[in-house]
């Protein structure tokens, strides 16, 4: 469908590119060089789609796209706001400004494209819903006197419509709302309207709810129908009150199957394997998981503590050619230089007290295959030589034998630790780094790509619905805005954990600001770290962050670790190894006599 379309750019070769962009897609364009010029044209004949840039001289985007919004029909055009900022604050404020989407520059043309389909969608969707709303409310008032022609426009919007008598049951169905509902040539008059529903999961229960709510408080509601042997049909369903009896009900259905489609496809980009991310940086560790899976280089995953490194470094083993092989994870932190080596490398009967029998490591249980080797950075040295060996021989020998047996396994390799530091303070072998780090993959800090938060906190809610059965829906606005300007010390692994507790606390359909955890619900959004604050904390090393976490939880140990996503074990093992680093900012706090010299025991690593 061809719409009228602005273009508000000062940039003349840019401007250029997005007419013609618009125009091949067969839209009458209109272009402007500023916001002023811009408001003029609007108020002369208001387009249906506006593509602004942000950065102008004079009034910039995003006043723009305030004053359209202000304007009598300010909620009719799509708003698409294209820029070259890419800061994490960015995307509150482009939503604040009402804009409904926005891209980011040097404009990637796939993307752009999939982008303007969706847009070029809700422009059609909009049209029709205030078209039918408008000739529905004509429609139902000459009802008495013209019901063949009220048939007939119905029939022609393209919307089901279906009136509900006061105890639910079809007073009336179009025959486009039964082409939608698959209601064949049964009769529908005088059915409860659940019955056409029946096929549309729990379709019934949100409608239901929404017939009870008030009309503030109603949403388009989505239903999949499906029917045997037929494709499944996205619909939307709006419920509202017939104007001649506030006990009756009018339903409207629109098709949006053709819109799901390309919101999968848009979708689909913002996933790799379990990892979600649509912000450049998440885009770029996709990149770079695809290029290292095609080749056998050993590889160095590098992120803070909950980034999800072991999901990357499953991504990596199945888009490889071993994907039919065995993935073996090993957690190195916390174990013991004897039990490091038995458990990697297997050992022989006798070989040392406990040892009764041979038995394989997980260099051979993974043989064939990919071996993860988490928090590489801790193990001791006499282990990184031995490590240094199977590397460059391709062979292990078992604790307490001396025959090697040859192996073929891909390693890869992650740490939350800067190896660099490690080697410069002999921690950590120069020559195994620079085995180890063939290929690296940096994860950044959830704080450094907050546009990702909206769509991995929906993830986390849809996953955990399925699991706990709670009919949680959504994350309310400014429960949202809590979580896009809270500071994330635990990553992507607080956050999941932020959402399941506010699942388990949530008492209605929607979570709300109160039912996000202590340190999220107690902090009001105007007092969250601001812009430099924020780039300030994303480059902490991890000591600062360890004395952040001391000082917000008052010197409680147990309450910073699980700020940072971390075990006890694990927080008081780097406590014990950063010592006064952390110790002399945080030592007026402590509520008690130190442990952080006492070691985890084995196997107390915290997984990533």
């Amino acid at each position: 469908m061809a719409v009228r379309a602005m273009v508000v750019e000062d940039d003349p070769l840019m401007r250029e590119l997005l007419e013609v962009l618009l125009a091949s897609r067969g839209h009458e364009v209109v272009a402007c060089d500023n916001a002023l010029e811009a408001l003029e044209e609007y108020q002369r004949r208001p387009p249906s789609l506006v593509l602004l840039d942000w950065m102008m001289e004079g009034m910039d985007g995003l006043d723009l796209c305030r004053r359209l919004r202000s304007m009598p029909d300010g909620d009719l055009p799509v708003i698409l706001v294209v820029t070259a900022r890419d800061q994490p604050e960015d995307l509150e404020a482009v939503l604040d400004a009402g804009a409904d989407d926005y891209i980011t520059k040097p404009i990637d043309p796939d993307l752009m494209g999939v982008r303007l389909a969706v847009a070029e969608q809700s422009v059609v969707q909009r049209a029709q819903r205030r078209a039918a709303l408008e000739d529905l409310e004509r429609a139902l008032a000459r009802l008495e006197r013209s019901n063949r022609d009220l048939l007939s426009i119905l029939d022609g919007l393209g919307v089901g419509t279906m009136l509900l008598d006061s105890d639910g049951r079809v007073t009336f169905l179009s025959q486009v709302g039964r082409r939608m509902l698959r209601a064949g040539r049964k009769p529908s008059v005088g059915l409860h309207w659940s019955a056409l529903f029946r096929a549309g999961g729990d379709a019934v229960s949100k409608i239901e709810a929404a017939m009870q709510a008030s009309p503030a408080r109603r949403t388009p509601i989505p239903v999949t129908l499906e029917r045997r042997n037929q494709p499944s049909r996205a619909l939307e369903v709006e419920v509202h009150d017939d104007p001649r009896d506030p006990a009756r009900r009018i339903l409207a259905v629109y098709d949006v199957t053709e819109v799901q489609v390309l919101r999968e496809r848009l979708a689909a980009q913002r996933r790799f394997g379990r990892l979600v991310g649509k912000s450049d940086r998440m885009q770029r560790v996709f990149r770079l998981i695809k290029d290292v899976a095609r080749v056998d280089a050993t590889v160095l995953i590098e992120g803070e503590t909950g980034t999800g490194k072991e999901l990357v470094a499953r991504s990596i083993h199945e888009s490889s050619h071993r994907r039919d092989r065995p993935f073996v994870a090993v957690n190195c932190a916390g174990l013991t230089d004897s039990l490091l080596t038995s458990q990697l490398f297997g050992h022989r009967r006798g070989a040392f007290t406990g040892a009764v029998e041979d038995r394989q490591g997980f260099f051979e249980a993974a043989n064939g295959g990919t071996i993860f080797l988490d928090e590489i950075g801790d193990i001791p040295m006499n282990v990184q030589t031995a490590l240094l060996r199977v590397i460059q021989e391709r062979e292990i020998i078992r604790l307490g034998d001396a025959r090697p047996r040859k192996i073929d396994v891909r390693i890869i390799a992650a740490t939350h630790r800067d190896l660099g530091e490690e080697v410069a303070h002999q921690r950590f072998r120069a020559d195994l780094l620079y085995r180890i780090r063939v290929a690296r993959v940096p994860l950044p800090p959830l704080r450094a790509r907050r546009e990702d938060i909206p769509l991995l906190a929906n993830t986390f809610l849809e996953e955990l619905r399925a699991e706990t059965g709670k009919r949680v829906e959504v994350v309310s606005e400014e429960a949202m805005r809590r979580l896009v300007t809270y500071a994330w010390p635990g990553n992507v692994r607080e956050l999941r954990s932020a959402i399941e507790f506010a699942l388990i606390q949530c008492r209605g359909t929607a979570i709300l600001p109160e039912d996000l955890p202590p340190e999220l619900s107690s902090a009001r959004p105007e007092t969250a770290p601001q812009p430099g604050a924020v780039a300030a904390e994303a480059e902490m090393d991890e000591p600062a962050r360890m004395r952040e976490a001391l000082r917000r939880t008052s010197g409680n140990r147990a309450a910073a670790a699980r700020l940072l996503g971390m075990s006890r074990a694990t927080f008081y093992r780097r406590l014990s190894h950063y010592g006064e680093v952390v110790l002399g900012a945080s030592s007026s706090s402590r509520t008690g006599p130190t442990r952080a010299s006492r070691r985890p025991g084995p196997g107390a690593g915290d997984p990533d």
